[in-house]
């Protein structure tokens, strides 16, 4: 008598549904235009700055808090502590989160933060805040499609974009508190 035998669907055959990744660029897409939208169009709130000045700090603190998660998820997953990774990688989002949430509160009621291009550190700022800003608009979308990989069980697709999503996050998140260490050295 022969046992029968039992396929299981190969993880490679399991495909992202088109919607959820359109609905995750369109988010992410929606979000980039909002920032855009209220650093070159919309009149500050607060033009005296009196209210939540103390915004572009805790964003910078909430941008070392997620590096912190980052770099402590990073060592978990190399060591393959996984739920360890798993709560420090949402930790990192946690922060991150709220740190848009900080973000585009702090664009709606100041506007953008000007730095002195008479400075002799402007060239090396304005390539750091070009490269920040790009790659945060790419990071958004890696980030949710590699946590939406991760919570659906698709390991391996996961491991196969979080080794580029890692690097860019962290990038961003290091280079935002540089980026307000800058500003506020010249103001």
């Amino acid at each position: 008598m022969t046992t029968p035998i039992t396929t299981r669907p190969h993880e490679n055959s399991v495909r992202t549904p088109p919607a959820i990744i359109a609905a995750i660029i369109i988010a992410s897409a929606a979000a980039s235009a909002l920032i855009c939208y209220l650093v070159y169009f919309h009149a500050p709130l607060d033009v005296s700055g009196t209210h939540l000045r103390s915004l572009p700090l805790l964003n910078a603190v909430l941008n070392a808090c997620c590096t912190v998660a980052l770099l402590i998820g990073f060592s978990y997953i190399r060591s393959r502590r996984i739920p360890e990774h798993r709560a420090a990688m949402f930790t990192a989002f946690f922060f991150s989160s709220i740190f848009l949430v900080s973000y585009l509160t702090n664009f709606t009621l100041h506007g953008e933060t000007h730095f002195n291009r008479l400075s002799p550190w402007w060239p090396f700022y304005w390539k750091l805040l070009a490269s920040h800003v790009f790659l945060s608009i790419v990071a958004l979308p890696m980030i949710l499609i590699t946590f939406f990989l991760s919570l659906t069980g698709r390991f391996p697709a996961h491991r196969r974009l979080a080794r580029y999503t890692f690097p860019i996050w962290l990038y961003v998140s290091v280079t935002g508190v540089i980026v307000y260490i800058m500003q506020a050295a010249i103001h």
